[in-house]
């Protein structure tokens, strides 16, 4: 990756003309190609980009700029759609190079997935005597996170959601109607977990004899400081 802080001039041509007047911008030059023009504001999101693939070209400035105190002209064209950016460089600040190697991707931290395999290992979370069945219990409409028992043996289906919404609701109530129809397990109860429960969702659960359950994702991994809360 190329990064270079220049104070520069971006003039946009495509589907929509843009430009950026003089100021101190930072240019990143990716090794897939793109190009992003970032300011000091803005978070994340680049003033103006090229997407790959595109070419870079650097020329000299037309007569026009270089009297404005252009030094040298970027061009970058889009390869596959209409589009060009220019970027008139007047002074470069900063010009470093940097090889930053496969990148492994995003591990998102608290995902369903974890909770499910927390859950499963702290399973009296749901209630003292509650017992584990299986994960991923398998029905002809898709598996139920988790099949456990509840004291007294009646079976209990749990669907785990990062974020409990009315559609969660329902397709609990789905695997709540097929596994009632077996000998083997029926009746069966539905408990409702996760970090968070929309006031709707609530509603319509407990309409529906389903027990809501908040996860607290920190206290179940461990990371929760009982001594930093104020209550």
């Amino acid at each position: 990756m190329r990064i270079v802080v220049a104070s520069c001039t971006v003039q946009y041509s495509g589907r929509l003309d843009a430009y950026l007047p003089l100021a101190t911008r930072v240019l990143m030059i990716k090794a897939d190609g793109s190009v992003l023009v970032h300011a000091d504001g803005g978070s994340y999101k680049p003033l103006n980009w090229m997407s790959p693939p595109c070419v870079l070209r650097v020329s000299e400035p037309g007569p026009d700029a270089a009297a404005e105190g252009a030094t040298e002209l970027w061009t970058v064209e889009a390869q596959k759609v209409d589009g060009k950016l220019e970027i008139a460089i007047h002074e470069v600040l900063s010009d470093t190079e940097h090889t930053l190697g496969p990148d492994p991707g995003l591990v998102k931290d608290g995902v369903e997935a974890h909770l499910q395999k927390l859950l499963a290992e702290q399973i009296e979370i749901l209630g003292t005597g509650h017992t584990l069945v299986r994960r991923e219990y398998p029905t002809a409409i898709g598996p139920v996170d988790l099949l456990a028992k509840a004291p007294g043996g009646a079976t209990v289906a749990v669907e785990v959601k990062r974020r409990g919404e009315i559609d969660g609701v329902e397709q609990l109530s789905r695997y709540l109607e097929l596994l009632g129809r077996d000998p083997h397990l029926a009746p069966v109860r539905g408990i409702f977990a996760a970090q968070e429960i929309k006031p709707q969702a609530r509603v319509l659960a407990e309409d529906r004899g389903i027990r809501c359950v908040v996860l607290d994702y920190d206290a179940m991994k461990g990371t929760d400081d009982a001594e930093s809360r104020l209550f």
